[in-house]
């Protein structure tokens, strides 16, 4: 095969040039994807800095090249959605790969796993924990199992608990959990402990984290050393996070630069603890962090005064590996052996519901065998700090020493004097706290691909200018541009800097308002449009109707095109002319108008007053100018008729819709005389006046039904001919305008009517469905037992006897009776 043959060789000198071309040693293309969750809106107590602490761990991600995606108070169903999305985005992204999630909140624990709190989590009991909550080992494995380059998993959830349990209580903090290979886990404190009450806008384990990320140069490893002895540094000891790290490939946040200022604080002692003092000492076992580092520090200084902290720390952990031992091996002789231990221990209760789970007693026998396990049994000086569910460091029942105050250099101000961010616009939404350019010997990675909003990416040292129009702009950051010698901290363009929702929340917020699960916004202007979601409507002339509550939709026969502008209210110190019975002034050439009787009642061509009308008279068709038709005599033709009217011409200009303005009567007002009746003697008849003509006859009556006719408006008398138009057009306008609302408004009702009468039809249509389904089911679960059942067999027809059929009773033709020769007839 001579052309296969070409095309393989071919291809193989395309390859070797293509690896010819590229630099030595050049790394593959490294992709970043983060999921961040801050959930803080419990309804048994509030966290105040999740939501904050998420928003900035989000936007410092992005400045390394993460492709972030976050959310905030999100409730059960969400955050499963959000956290299924996320696994799946991790299993299409590739093998040179880097996750990291990030969940801010409440944690628990239960039988030796770790739970996550959604903020509509309602838990009573120890039982609804892992049906009203998430596992966090379920998306670690699932994780774990995917070819990545690199995973994290940081749980900055080991807090107070915010649920009050009935019955028997759960052990507190998050337990001990060991990293899969490729990955690092971290919590915000150590297992068995709690971290205090956050006071500040933001928590004390995101500062560190963001700030030791915007270090640079650090592996995984030795970036959450320090982030432990930052939080240790600034909550004095009240707050001692723990990780553990199984990363073996090469990985940083960000790079240094050649020729950066080294990275000053703590380093590794090489000498023994016993030999650099016991200051020196605690800094090295705490950062780290393993139970024989902490007893080496015990061992060489037993009587300085942070032995006592160090023994509180001891007892926690030893605890917790004594509890997952038991918990790994799951036997009722594992759990009588930590009960041995430690029998009002943290986890007893967990102990005693494994052991009700095998039906075993809570006692021991006599003979059981304890479990070997790798740690020795706690001392008695330990027992006190772990007879709770919880460690809390900073109790003062305790009266632990203060640490030392320095482990690292002072934490940059910037980060110090942070503000809080601005609350989001809409629901799930995270924060956006005010972006701190790194130092500009900080640099990202080359390997890294820029995300799909690189506006921090690519502005890493510098702020970046939000003009009027980047609310408008793609998420690619089109329209934004480095601002050169801008002030340290100037905020960053809430419209760039915004992390995108997840697309299970993006879904919701393209939801109409009002539809099912839509996002509900905040009363206010919104700094941008929502990431993943469509553009916000137009403003300005080419925007439609503002919706409300009394807008019309399209559809809807009737609708009346809004007004330009606002329209002003009307004034209430004007009286209207006619209104409460008084006359209305006499026009030229037009008579004066009756007063309007005492009953409130109108009279002929009056109008009546405003307190009870609601409306035109009854009977009459309300004056309607259709459009192709002669405006009626008297009206101007430069002044439009109708709701579009929206400026006045002529005298009437500048007169404010729904006012009636005070009319200037021409000549000074009649009043009407009464005619007397004349006297006539008796037995005279009236006579009547001459007539031009013969008397109209009456239409006759339609013997069939006529097509409906437009309404006319009623004739009105001439006018002379030149007359500028006067005032009481601008009352007939008034009163038209209002007819027309009127009948929209019962166009609408009507329109409303009839399709709530469609939708009880279709429901009453589709009850009558699943009724006839119904039926037809139980019918044909009926007819199945008589089919199964053996049909019987059709009996053979009996045949019946043969009768001999009578003979004729005479000859053939032309012998019968009668006939010569043939017998007789009867």
């Amino acid at each position: 095969m001579p052309p296969l043959r070409h095309l393989v060789l071919a291809l193989a000198a395309l390859a070797s040039l293509a690896a010819a071309a590229l630099p030595a040693g050049a790394a593959p293309a490294e992709r970043r994807i983060a999921l961040v969750i801050g959930n803080g809106a419990y309804p048994g107590g509030a966290l105040p800095t999740a939501a904050n602490d998420a928003g900035l761990v989000a936007q410092t991600l992005q400045a390394a090249g993460f492709d972030v995606v976050g959310a905030r108070d999100l409730d059960e169903d969400s955050l499963r959605r959000t956290l299924r999305d996320f696994t799946d985005k991790a299993a299409a992204a590739g093998p040179d790969t880097v996750a990291f999630l990030y969940l801010s909140g409440s944690g628990l624990q239960l039988a030796n796993e770790a739970y996550f709190a959604p903020v509509d989590a309602r838990i009573e009991t120890a039982s609804d924990v892992p049906l009203r909550t998430l596992r966090i080992s379920d998306y670690v494995s699932r994780l774990a199992a995917l070819p990545l380059k690199a995973r994290f998993v940081v749980l900055d959830a080991a807090r107070a608990s915010p649920f009050h349990l009935k019955g028997d209580p759960l052990a507190g903090g998050l337990p001990l959990m060991e990293a899969e290979p490729g990955s690092l886990i971290a919590t915000n404190a150590a297992p068995g402990t709690v971290g205090p009450a956050e006071t500040g806008p933001y928590g004390a384990y995101a500062l560190a984290l963001v700030e030791m990320i915007r270090e640079g140069g650090l592996a995984p490893a030795a970036l959450f050393e320090r982030v432990r002895l930052r939080v240790a540094e600034t909550t004095r000891g009240a707050e001692v996070p723990w990780s553990a790290s199984r990363i073996a490939a090469p990985f940083v946040f960000l790079e240094r630069e050649a020729g950066a200022p080294s990275l000053a604080g703590f380093e590794p002692p090489r000498k023994p603890l016993g030999e650099i003092g016991a200051r020196e000492a605690y800094a090295a076992c705490l950062a780290r962090d393993t139970l024989p580092a902490y007893e080496e520090f015990t061992a060489a200084y037993p009587r300085d005064p942070l032995a006592k902290r160090v023994r509180a720390i001891i007892a926690a952990r030893r605890e917790a590996l004594t509890w997952r031992t038991s918990a790994m091996a799951d036997t009722p002789e594992a759990y009588w052996s930590y009960l041995g231990r430690y029998p009002r221990g943290p986890h007893a209760w967990d102990a005693r519901r494994r052991l009700s789970a095998f039906a075993a007693a809570l006692a021991p026998p006599p003979d059981y065998r304890a479990l070997a396990y790798d740690v020795p049994p706690p001392p008695p000086d330990e027992i006190v700090y772990v007879e709770r569910p919880a460690l809390v460091l900073d109790d003062p029942v305790y009266a632990l020493p203060p640490p030392p105050v320095v482990f690292l250099p002072p934490r940059p101000v910037v980060l110090v004097e942070l503000a809080p961010p601005p609350p989001p616009p809409v629901a799930y939404l995270l924060p956006v706290p005010a972006y701190v350019p790194v130092p500009t010997y900080v640099v990202a990675p080359p390997a890294v691909v820029a995300p799909p909003n690189p506006v921090l990416f690519h502005n890493l040292h510098a702020p970046v200018a939000a003009g009027p129009e980047l609310h408008g702009a793609p998420p690619g950051g089109a329209g934004l541009a480095p601002v050169a010698g801008a002030a340290v901290g100037a905020a960053i363009g809430a419209a760039a800097a915004r992390v995108a929702l997840p697309p299970a929340l993006a879904r919701k917020a393209e939801l109409p308002p009002g539809a099912p699960g839509q996002i509900p916004r905040r009363d206010g202007p919104s700094p941008g449009p929502i990431p993943g979601t469509p553009a916000a409507p137009l403003a300005g002339p080419l925007a439609g109707p503002a919706a409300g509550p009394a807008a019309l939709r399209p559809s809807l026969p009737g609708q009346i095109a809004p007004a330009a502008g606002p329209r002003p209210a009307p004034n209430p110190a004007q009286a209207l002319p006619g209104a409460g019975g008084t006359p209305l002034p006499a026009v030229a050439g037009r008579p004066g108008l009756p007063i309007a009787p005492a009953d409130g009642r109108a009279g002929l061509n009056q109008i009546p007053p405003a307190a009870g009308r609601a409306g035109t008279q009854a009977g009459m068709p309300p004056p309607v100018n259709h459009p192709g038709t002669t405006p009626p005599p008297g009206s101007a033709a430069g002044v439009p008729q109708g709701p579009a009217a929206g400026v006045l011409q002529g005298p009437a200009a500048g007169l404010t819709q729904g006012v009636r303005p005070p009319v200037t009567p021409l000549r000074p007002v009649q009043p009407l005389r009464s005619a007397q009746p004349q006297r006539m003697p008796p037995g005279a008849r009236p006579t009547l006046p001459p007539q031009a003509g013969p008397p109209p006859s009456m239409p006759p009556r339609l013997a069939q039904p006529q097509p409906r006719m437009a309404p006319q408006r009623m004739a009105q008398p001439p006018r002379p001919a030149g007359r500028a138009p006067q005032a009481d057009d601008a009352l007939r306008r008034m009163r038209m305008d209002q007819a027309i609302r009127q009948q929209a408004q019962q166009a609408q009702a009507q329109a409303q009517a009839r399709q709530r009468g469609e939708a009880q039809q279709m429901m009453q249509r589709q009850q009558q469905q699943m009724q006839d389904a119904m039926r037809r089911q139980q019918a044909q679960a009926m007819r199945q037992p008589q089919m199964a059942a053996p049909r019987p067999q059709p009996m053979a027809p009996r045949p019946m006897p043969q009768m001999p059929r009578p003979a004729p009773h005479g000859p053939g033709p032309g012998h019968g009776c009668g006939h010569p020769g043939g017998p007789p007839c009867r």
